[in-house]
Order: C-alpha cells, then sequence, then structure tokens
C-alpha cells in the first residue's frame, strides 16, 4: 500500500476523491445511506479522555448512531491509554485489535466480497475484530485536577491500512486537541465525501487542505504491496519488518520467523504502546505474501475483556502474538512457551547490544533482563552474511530504510523459497483443462497427501531457490500441523475450485447447446438453466474468475435454452 502527501488544494476536475459537487452528486447522497462513504474506511473515531472519578471514559463516538456494546466501549477504554507501568509523555502513536463482540452492525457494506477480491490477503477487512489506531496526549497541565492533560483520539477500522491512519491521525490530533469537537466533525465530514477504497486505483483523499495519495495493491498485481518510495514526512510504516525497535533482536530474526511461521504462542513485552504495536505487527507482517492466520494483539492490558480466555493455565495457550507493556504479565504467562522481552531503546545510536536466547525457566521475577526466553531450537541455519550487514549498517548509521529494504527483502525471499514447493504441489493436484466437459459435473481436486509433498522435495524443494541450510523437512513437518498451513491450503483449495467452476462454465459456454438439448427432457433443460443462473451470480458477484465475454454467452445461452421450453415452464423461468 503507498501513501503519500501533498500540501494544497484537492484536485480540480473528475478525478478520484476531487471535491467537485455537481447537482446529480447531489441527488445521489442525498439518496444514500448517511455515512456510507465514511463507514467505508472507518467504523467510528472516538475520543477517550481520564475522568477522576471514572478513570478512562468514552468521551465522544463520531458518528454519534454507531452502535457500540458496553463490553467494546470498556476495551475501547483501556486500549486507548498506555498502561500505567509505561509512563509516556508527549504525544504517543500506537495500535491495537479487538474482537467485535455484537456482530457485524455495517449494513453498507456489509458485503466485503467486492473489496477483498481485489485486496491482497494481508489487506483485506477484518471479519470479525476491530483495529484501533491511537493518538495519545498526556502533557502537564495545571488547570486540571490531577495535573495532567490526558486524552486520545482513536480511529476505529476492519482495514488494516497502518500507515494510512497514522498519518491521518498524526494531522488531525493535534489539530483536534487544539480546537476539540468542531474539528473532528469537519474532518469527518470530509471523509464521508472520500471514494470507497479500490484495490489497484490511485485514490486522491482530501483532507484538511492536504491532499493524500492512496493506492491499495491489487492482488493481481503484486504480493508486495508495501510502500517502497515512502515521504520522509510520514511516520515510519509499523508494518515493516524492521522497525527501530528491531535492532536488539536481529540476531534471532530467524528464529521469530519461524516462530511466525509455526504460529507459536509469542508474548512481546515493550517499554511502551507504541514499541510492544509495532513490534508486534512487524512480527505478523515478516510471513508476507502468506496471510497471518493466528490472531495478534498489538497491544493487550490486564483489563481487557478476553483476558482470562487468553491467559488461562487450564489449557495450553492460544496461538496468539500479545504485545504488552504491563511486567504482571510476566508472572502471569510464565507457562507460555516464548517470551521476548524488549528494554528501552538506546539514545546514543550506537549498536544496540544484542539480546540472548534464554530457557523460560528463567522467566521468574519481574526484574527479568531484555532476552528471548525460549526452548525452541531453529529449524534453519542463521545467515551469516545478512546479519554481518545489518549490525554493520547499524554500526555505520546505515539509513534505517535501507536496513527493513534489507530485511524485509530477505524475509520475503525466505516465506517465498518456503511456500513455492507448496504451491508446486497444490497446483500438480488441479485435474487437466482436457478432462473438464460440459456436460458433466467437474472433476475433483486432488487430496493434498503431506508424505506425497515431502518425498517431492528432493527434486523441487526450497533448496532451488534458498541458499540456507537445515533441516527444511522438519520445518514443513510442523507447519502442517499450524494454523498457517490450514488457512494456506483452505484459501489455495478455495481458488481451485472456483477456478475448475470458471472453466467448467467456459466449456459449457463454448459447447454446441442446441445440439446438446435435442434429446434431453425438459427436466434435464431445466436444470441446465439452473445450473447455469448459479454460476451466473456466483461470477457476477466476484466469487469466479471469468471474464466478461464468458458472463455474456452464459446469459445468451440461458436465453436461447428458455425460449426451447414451452410457454408454461418459460412463465415460471422467467416470471413477468
Amino acid at each position: 500500500m503507498e501513501v503519500r502527501t501533498g500540501v494544497g488544494p484537492p484536485p480540480a476536475g473528475g478525478g478520484l476523491g476531487a471535491g467537485k459537487s455537481t447537482s446529480s452528486s447531489r441527488a445521489a447522497r442525498a439518496t444514500a445511506v448517511p455515512w456510507a462513504r465514511f463507514s467505508a474506511w472507518l467504523e467510528c473515531v472516538c475520543v477517550v479522555t481520564f475522568d477522576l472519578e471514572l478513570g478512562q471514559a468514552l468521551e465522544l463516538v463520531y458518528p454519534s448512531n454507531f452502535q457500540l456494546t458496553d463490553k467494546e466501549k470498556s476495551s475501547i477504554c483501556y486500549l486507548s491509554f498506555p498502561d500505567s507501568h509505561s509512563g509516556c509523555l508527549g504525544d504517543t502513536q500506537f495500535s491495537f485489535r479487538m474482537r467485535q463482540c455484537g456482530g457485524q452492525r455495517s449494513p453498507w457494506h456489509a458485503d466485503d466480497r467486492s473489496y477483498n477480491s481485489r485486496a491482497p490477503l494481508s489487506l483485506q477487512r477484518e471479519p470479525a475484530h476491530y483495529l484501533g489506531f491511537v493518538y495519545f496526549r498526556q502533557v502537564k497541565d495545571s488547570s486540571v485536577k490531577r495535573g495532567y492533560f490526558q486524552k486520545s483520539l482513536v480511529l476505529v477500522s476492519r482495514l488494516p491500512f497502518v500507515r494510512l491512519f497514522q498519518s491521518l491521525l498524526s494531522l488531525i490530533a493535534p489539530e483536534y486537541f487544539e480546537k476539540l469537537a468542531p474539528c473532528l466533525e469537519a474532518v469527518c465530514n470530509e471523509i464521508d465525501q472520500w471514494p470507497a477504497p479500490m484495490p489497484g486505483q490511485i485514490l486522491n483523499l482530501p483532507i484538511m487542505g492536504v491532499v493524500i495519495q492512496v493506492r491499495i495493491c491489487d492482488a493481481l498485481f503484486s504480493p508486495e504491496h508495501l510502500c517502497s518510495r515512502e515521504p520522509p514526512d510520514l511516520p515510519n510504516c509499523p508494518t515493516l519488518p524492521c522497525p527501530r525497535c528491531f535492532r536488539p533482536v536481529l540476531t534471532h530474526v530467524q528464529t521469530l520467523w519461524e516462530l511466525m511461521l509455526l504460529g507459536e504462542p509469542l508474548v512481546v513485552l515493550a517499554p511502551s504502546p507504541d514499541m510492544s504495536s509495532e513490534l508486534v505487527l512487524a512480527l505478523t507482517s515478516c510471513l508476507q505474501p502468506l496471510k497471518f492466520c493466528c490472531d495478534f494483539r498489538p497491544y493487550f492490558t490486564i483489563h481487557d475483556s478476553e483476558f482470562k480466555e487468553l491467559t488461562t493455565r487450564t489449557q495450553a495457550p492460544p496461538n496468539v502474538v500479545l504485545g504488552v507493556t504491563n511486567p504482571f504479565f510476566i508472572k502471569t504467562l510464565q507457562h507460555w512457551p516464548h517470551v521476548l522481552r524488549i528494554g528501552e531503546p538506546k539514545m546514543s545510536g550506537d549498536l544496540p547490544k544484542q539480546i540472548k536466547l534464554k530457557k523460560p525457566s528463567r522467566l521468574k521475577t519481574l526484574d527479568t533482563k531484555p532476552g528471548l526466553y525460549t526452548l525452541y531450537t531453529a529449524h534453519l541455519h542463521r545467515d551469516k552474511a545478512l546479519l554481518k550487514r545489518l549490525l554493520k549498517g547499524v554500526q555505520k548509521k546505515r539509513p534505517w530504510d535501507a536496513q527493513s529494504a534489507l530485511l524485509r527483502r530477505h524475509l520475503l525471499e525466505l516465506t517465498q523459497s518456503f511456500i513455492i514447493p507448496l504451491e508446486h504441489y497444490m497446483a500438480s493436484l488441479m485435474p487437466l483443462q482436457k478432462s473438464i466437459t460440459p456436460w458433466k459435473s467437474p472433476p475433483q481436486i486432488r487430496p493434498f497427501r503431506q508424505d506425497e509433498f515431502l518425498h517431492s522435495l528432493e527434486h523441487a524443494g526450497p533448496q532451488l531457490t534458498c541458499i540456507l541450510k537445515g533441516d527444511w523437512l522438519g520445518l514443513y513437518r510442523k507447519f502442517f500441523k499450524s494454523p498457517h498451513f490450514d488457512g494456506w491450503y483452505r484459501q489455495r483449495h478455495k481458488e481451485m475450485a472456483q477456478k475448475l467452476e470458471a472453466l467448467h462454465l467456459e466449456a459449457i459456454c463454448e459447447a454446441d447447446v442446441e445440439a446438446w438439448m435435442k434429446d434431453k427432457s425438459e427436466v434435464e433443460v431445466v436444470d441446465l438453466v439452473l445450473k447455469l443462473r448459479e454460476k451466473l451470480v456466483r461470477a457476477q458477484n466476484h466469487q469466479l474468475p471469468v471474464k466478461e465475454m464468458t458472463l455474456h454467452r452464459a446469459q445468451l445461452y440461458i436465453e436461447t435454452v428458455i425460449g426451447s421450453l414451452p410457454k408454461d415452464l418459460q412463465a415460471v423461468l422467467c416470471p413477468p
């Protein structure tokens, strides 16, 4: 996803995001669902303040008619303020992720299929979680009883556009803290003029005299959708796999990549919510283009409604990456197999001391030192040449963008080397196109046989594209038991089944339907009409990858077939 900002008026004319309106567009807006364009980007905007009697309190929700359950309101309040141990002064930006408690409540985009069918997996809308993007300000204020001004502006969305929403907050929040409600209302009205997110197009989004230019990459265009040309005035993108807080763990990057690949439970304990959320988002994005299929919480507190569920000792830890700041979690989560503790960042700019691998048994006291506490042994050998380049880059103060690009490319190539053999084997399970005939059901996809796949690695394994040595077979065996294999396999099987249906529809459209109908009963002909209609509806709803020409021919086929039937059946199939 590319994000750029430019100062100046919105572009004139009919460009995307242009502020120009006509009588026809005003009429269309009048009949549209209220806040439909706003809700295509955001669920709501919240303001959380500190009340001496109530603690964190929800001061404002905009639009005011957006419904949040009491549990969701409570979660937003606690997740929008740094933990008392963090001591964040000034302005802090961070992110959180929370479960929806009341089901989907946004009817104007209840059907996400059109957007999701074009977007990369990692940029698709969250079906069951809200993402919160927070701008928290804490400054001394003698006019307040507590002595501090403490307030958070929060954007709540189901879209994982981390960079866009954090950039948006950096524009809105400082102005809001000065001018309060009227400013927020004006901003929300501007967002309500934006075009809907559309993968593959450049969108101009005017806001507060600035135009933010966004490109949501098309899933068909490129798996690498992160911006490689970020302007210097935008905040660093926390979805890059090399944020500054990653520097102390460079020697363990491949171990962490394996833990993410296998969906292992991991606690990330950082000094502040911005560091915890940045690191969790970096870890969960390091599998791209593979979708991260486990739960993750960039910032999590003991007040979260799911605290007991995620920290119980009565069962094995769930497949989740938890970002926390309260040292209390060290004691609570001692039974977790992997804990990553990050210390305060060094201000000198010198090479940070690389944290050590330690046994979980040493995770006993609240003053535990930074380290990766795990018994896990990596299957792959470390890339010493890469590590040397990264550490040398830190010593020589190489620009962090260059460091990020280097590590991002390495992790992308590592993931692709791991996935390519799986993709090749999966493709071999697809029936041959010549076996698809128009008047029979499409053939079945062959089942995935793990032993057969592992045997194929001898000649078509990751060693063809990756120089790293190690126990690749052992890594694949563990991967088969992870949520990521299940998620990948389900997605690929679904895509292949849709492709089979699309090829079957094309085969029908290329066949001589009139010749087929000559010796067929009316029941068989009606059955063909119903099946064609079903396929046509699915294709039109972006569920089948078919060409427009095929859709047009299928519609003509349906009309031809219905026209051959008696008038009474035609009336049933085509009611007036």
